[in-house]
């Protein structure tokens, strides 16, 4: 059985979700999981998780004969990578950084951000209103942001200005090299349902994650 399939197979056995595997050159082994989607209830993964996850798969991974110097099980962080229509789904209202495979390949309108060659984006999730063009296999999912500039402490905004219009990107899963959570918190954790006026984003910036981690025992 292949490896991916193992580790799978061990960690929804377990009662979690299976987020992403990385193997790097130095024989870690790193595997992000995640509780199960339940709507209207947070759930996070704990350091508890990561230990009884790690057990089980060390034990597997023996079985198996798989080679890797260093296993790692860790929750996915506040940039949560977005692989599965079902990722999507969960997290739509959500803020989310994208990255195209191809560059935008169209010109920048009058006032707007977008040039032909961008290919990052950031902007809230949400699903593409048109059912009859999913069912054509057009894009089911879009990002909405707006290009209004951040507002600077203690400046007032005159009521005559007119708001920025929203933008729109509609795209399909097929079409995305990469999607994560924004790494967006507050004092009391990940803002949920962000509104819909965060800039596009050229570059993203890349947080910090914060893993439990866990070594091969000896």
């Amino acid at each position: 059985m292949a490896l991916h399939d193992t580790i799978e197979q061990t960690v929804t056995g377990l009662g979690y979700d299976l987020v992403e595997i990385e193997r790097t050159a130095g024989g870690l082994l790193r595997v992000t999981i995640d509780m199960p989607y339940v709507a209207e209830a947070e759930q996070f993964v704990n350091a508890e998780d990561c230990e009884k996850v790690t057990r089980q798969l060390q034990f597997v991974l023996e079985v198996e004969g798989a080679e890797y110097s260093r296993l790692e099980v860790s929750s996915p962080g506040i940039d949560r990578p977005l692989r599965t229509e079902k990722d999507f789904a969960r997290f739509v209202g959500e803020l989310v950084d994208l990255t195209l495979k191809e560059p935008i390949g169209v010109l920048a309108t009058a006032g707007s951000t977008i040039s032909a060659n961008q290919k990052k984006f950031r902007g809230t999730l949400e699903r593409a209103e048109s059912q009859a063009a999913a069912k054509e296999g057009a894009a089911i999912w879009q990002i909405v942001w707006s290009d209004e500039p951040p507002v600077k402490p203690g400046h007032k905004i005159s009521k005559k200005r007119l708001p920025a219009p929203h933008q729109a990107l509609g795209f399909t899963l097929d079409e995305i090299h990469q999607a994560r959570l924004a790494p967006v918190v507050d004092f009391k954790g990940r803002k949920s349902k962000i509104a819909k006026d965060a800039p596009a984003l050229e570059e993203p910036s890349q947080s910090e994650q914060i893993t439990d981690q866990s070594e091969k025992s000896e």
